[in-house]
């Protein structure tokens, strides 16, 4: 089973970006938050402003942004941006036609569909605000990041 990576990445940024919700930022300088090209950012965030989670501007000045309030952005709404799940688990095909792996790849199939509904309710319930709280005292609004 792996996790996704992306959806990490992109909370990590976007919780960056709600310390200074009114300051656009480059791809330049998210990319060195997360230590990776800007043009991973650009890509990854335009799925992101398609649902509306990002803005961008463009020319001297211009950058990335949060559309609306950390408290409007469910963890779910990030993942479904992104188009992907936060957990994968690829069945095998080793030998098409076997009945065990059909009957294996079968039952885990719908294992991971029940698995998913239910953490995509989870993802629902929690926004990124309540992600800040979490982090504590150390994040502060309106402070540029640590790193």
């Amino acid at each position: 089973m792996k996790r996704s990576d992306r959806l990490s990445i992109a909370l990590h940024i976007l919780l960056h970006m709600g310390q200074r919700p009114d300051t656009a930022m480059t791809s330049e300088e998210i990319a060195g938050w997360v230590d990776t090209n800007p043009v991973v950012i650009r890509r990854t965030f335009a799925g992101l402003r398609e649902a509306g989670i990002v803005t961008s501007t463009k020319g001297h000045g211009g950058g990335w942004s949060l559309a609306r309030p950390m408290a409007q952005i469910s963890l779910q709404q990030v993942q479904q941006a992104l188009g992907e799940r936060l957990i994968t688990l690829g069945a095998r095909e080793e030998s098409p036609g076997c009945l065990v792996e059909i009957a294996v790849n079968r039952a885990l199939d719908d294992a991971l569909e029940e698995a998913n509904r239910l953490l995509d309710q989870r993802l629902a319930n929690i926004t990124l605000a309540d992600l800040a709280r979490d982090i504590g005292p150390h994040f502060k609004l309106g402070q540029p990041p640590p790193h």
